[in-house]
């Protein structure tokens, strides 16, 4: 009976510590950010990323496929969180979206957040006849594609 027990309190266990990881680093939405980036999030929002879903259901050669189309077109393949929004590029935030947390570079990657890279970019921006590849370092003063930045990368 005691050998029960204790199976049960160590599967008990070993299923919290899996919700608890899969809480970890959840996405918030654009929403959240624009509380604190405001200007960010005003000129993100008149972006090519932005509109990026509407672009895709848009499209007819090729026609909208969710199923191929939300990886790219859309944050965390979920329509609900239409377009390119800030996670997509930084990491889910729910971790890093603290301002004592944002303050502060080595916690807030600690906690998930993501400085874009060259990488980040060739996830979506592939030349396979469909999207644009693009340079990151000719890219990073394109408002109308990302947004305007209060502190751009390397600054």
């Amino acid at each position: 009976m005691r050998k029960m027990s204790l199976l049960l309190l160590v599967m008990v266990i070993v299923v919290m510590a899996g919700v608890v990881q899969a809480q970890d680093h959840a996405y918030v939405g654009a929403s959240k950010c624009k509380m604190c980036h405001k200007v960010q999030f005003a000129s993100w929002e008149q972006s090519t990323h932005a509109k990026a879903l509407d672009s895709a259901k848009g499209s007819t050669d090729p026609a909208y496929d969710a199923g191929k189309c939300t990886a790219c077109h859309v944050t965390n393949n979920d329509e609900t969180m239409a377009g390119v929004q800030c996670e997509a590029c930084h990491g889910p935030g729910a971790d890093f979206k603290k301002m004592s947390i944002m303050k502060d570079p080595e916690k807030a990657a600690a906690n998930g957040l993501i400085v874009p890279t060259q990488e980040t970019c060739d996830g979506c921006h592939k030349d396979d006849g469909h999207s644009k590849v693009v340079d990151l370092a000719t890219e990073m003063t394109n408002a109308a594609a990302i947004h305007e930045f209060k502190n751009p990368p390397g600054e």
